[in-house]
C-alpha cells in the first residue's frame, strides 16, 4: 500500500516538473500566452477573443439598422 502511494507520489512530482518546467528553470520563466490576442497574426489580421469583440461592441452606440448591417458586411 505505501509503495503505490510513493510511486504515484513520485510521478505526480515528476510530472508536475515536466509541465512546469519553463516556469521553475528558465530564467523569467512564465506560462505561454496562448489566447486569441496574444498572437501577432491574428492581430495583424484583425482578430480578437470574443470578449474583446463584445466589449468593442458595446462601445458603440448604434442608432440606424443599416449602420448595424454595414459593420456585418464588412466582416
Amino acid at each position: 500500500m505505501i509503495q503505490a502511494f510513493l510511486v504515484s507520489a513520485i510521478l505526480l512530482i515528476i510530472g508536475v516538473l515536466i509541465l512546469g518546467f519553463r516556469i521553475f528553470f528558465i530564467k523569467n520563466g512564465e506560462f505561454p500566452n496562448i489566447h486569441i490576442g496574444g498572437q501577432q497574426a491574428l492581430k495583424d489580421k484583425g482578430v480578437h477573443c470574443a470578449t474583446t469583440q463584445d466589449r468593442d461592441a458595446r462601445k458603440t452606440k448604434v442608432t440606424d439598422n443599416n449602420q448595424v448591417y454595414t459593420e456585418i458586411t464588412k466582416l
